[in-house]
């Protein structure tokens, strides 16, 4: 029996008792009746007390953490209780991200259903999982290849558009999934007498494997050099470019959505920026997917005796180009302007508010900076496109996959066929950006091939740049001989070149630390 925290409003004490309930439909498939109960902690007992297993609701100024943690018996490693801690502002990047495809706030001001219905949906499943942590359970990062089979996975929301209108009915999943029914029946299951245990929980283990049921947990799915081409955090479906690919059409309309209709009557206009961050920044971590897919390695937990084969095979290569098309096409100027009459509408922040973490770095002060804005979204997709370890197994691959590669994004780059001044000034923007993400990599890199080839591509990409004349453009001038002024301090032996500052993006995932059972 867990308990719910009874200082917990509503409609949230409901939502994390119907999620928390979820387990029950595992418990059930391992042959138990109602063997798994949440209730409301009886007046005067203590949320402490090693009697009762909680689910505890915590406010908190800061961006919302959760935790699902057990108090176990050092002897035997038997859980005693489970304690979840849950912050009251865990679902506000959520509620944000909706806010900021839904724009509900043309008509009405009391327009907040649909947000609503996404925060409570997310609840649920929130509660799930850290219960899930306290009963023993590690995070499943692949269950999203299988159609959501475990909560213990990090889910995002999924909100569509179809026809020009959104649809959000399935945001999350609405139930335990299929992968957890089966680590419950492997950790809780009861055999009749005389059975050999041992040989039956291989057998539940053989059969899940079977199933075609994937585990990859936090070592391998946390890192930005993982390998793993199914193991993401915040990700969705089973083809992580084809979910890029969605959110970039939703992105997309979302943005030319967004603006007065965005906030309620009495907002700052100036705190419209804190909603578009989650929002022009909602490709964030399908980018991070979609790049684990190049250079990753198919690769699996497998144990002799097990029904699986151990796996160590790179991605087939068409799956790898199709990821780099798609991540290229997040460094288009098109992509990353800001629709001008929302630059227009964000002024610098309203007396009595602020910019804080979570707005954009800019360079401009006070002045919201839609260039900034890009700045910090060209250097998340590069950062991963770029990552020594990702470039090392490219280069595994064969004598030529890294050069082709490299040469490929700087092409890409300087074909962008730019509209107007501000593409034109964005597309110089992310050719400096490349070049500085290459030197780094390059200068990083281990590998003494891979840095060869960097430096041979940045080499030959410089060389084709100089040889394009523009005299009569002065921003094209200075583009050029700061990429130029880069290479030399970069290449020579007295100076010791870093990497730039650049600006990075505002924290999205409201993650405490990186270990088991923090979120």
């Amino acid at each position: 029996v867990y308990y719910i925290d009874s200082g917990c409003p509503e409609p949230v004490k409901s939502a994390l008792m119907e999620g928390g309930r979820w387990w029950n439909q595992a418990f059930e498939a391992a042959g138990y009746k109602d063997a798994f109960q949440v209730k409301e902690l009886p007046a005067g007992a203590d949320p402490l007390d090693v009697r009762y297993n909680m689910i505890q609701w915590v406010h908190r100024s800061t961006r919302g953490w959760s935790y699902g943690a057990s108090v176990t018996d050092p002897r035997t490693g038997e859980i005693i209780k489970g304690h979840v801690s849950l912050g009251s502002l865990r679902v506000r990047q959520d509620f944000m991200i909706a806010q900021g495809i839904f724009s509900p706030y043309d008509k009405m001001d009391d327009n907040h259903d649909a947000m609503m219905e996404v925060a409570l949906a997310r609840l649920r499943q929130l509660s799930a999982h850290e219960i899930g942590h306290t009963i023993g359970l590690a995070h499943n990062f692949a269950s999203s290849f299988n159609d959501r089979a475990s909560v213990m996975d990090y889910p995002h929301p999924i909100i569509d558009v179809v026809d020009g209108d959104v649809i959000y009915a399935d945001v999350y999943d609405i139930g335990i999934g299929a992968w957890d029914k089966r680590t419950i029946l492997y950790g809780y299951q009861d055999f009749p007498e005389g059975t050999d245990e041992e040989k039956a929980l291989q057998s539940i283990i053989n059969e899940t494997q079977a199933s075609g049921y994937k585990f990859i947990s936090d070592r391998d799915a946390r890192p930005q050099g993982g390998a793993h081409p199914d193991g993401h955090l915040w990700d969705n479906g089973k083809d992580a470019v084809d979910e890029l690919e969605r959110m970039k059409r939703v992105r997309s309309y979302a943005l030319e959505k967004f603006g007065t209709g965005t906030i309620t009557n009495g907002t700052p206009y100036s705190e419209l920026e804190k909603i578009l961050v989650p929002l022009y920044l909602m490709h964030r971590y399908q980018v991070e997917a979609a790049a684990k897919i190049i250079g990753g390695i198919e690769y699996n937990y497998a144990v002799k005796g097990d029904h699986l084969q151990p796996s160590n095979r790179p991605v087939d290569a068409a799956r790898q180009s199709r990821a780099l098309e798609s991540l290229l096409g997040t460094l288009q100027p098109s992509f990353l302007k800001i629709p001008a009459d929302v630059v227009s509408l964000i002024s610098p922040p309203t007396y009595g508010f602020s910019k804080t973490r979570e707005s954009f770095s800019g360079h401009t002060g006070l002045v919201f900076d839609p260039v900034g804005a890009a700045e910090s979204s060209i250097h998340h997709t590069l950062g991963m496109m770029m990552n020594p370890q990702r470039l090392s197994r490219i280069n595994r691959l064969g004598s030529s996959h890294l050069y082709d590669y490299a040469s490929k994004i700087m092409a890409y780059i300087r074909d962008i066929n730019p509209t107007g001044a501000e593409e034109t000034s964005l597309k110089m923007l992310a050719e400096k950006l490349t070049y500085l993400h290459m030197l780094n990599a390059a200068h990083r890199s281990t590998d003494l091939q891979s840095k060869s080839i960097l430096n041979l591509v940045i080499a030959e990409s410089a060389a084709e740049l100089y040889s394009k004349k523009n005299n009569k453009d002065a921003a094209y001038r200075a583009h050029q001989a700061w990429i130029k002024n880069e290479l030399n301090n970069a290449t020579s032996p007295e100076v010791d070149w870093k990497l730039p500052s650049i600006k990075s993006m505002p924290p999205g995932s409201p993650i405490g630390c990186g270990s088991h059972g923090h979120h």
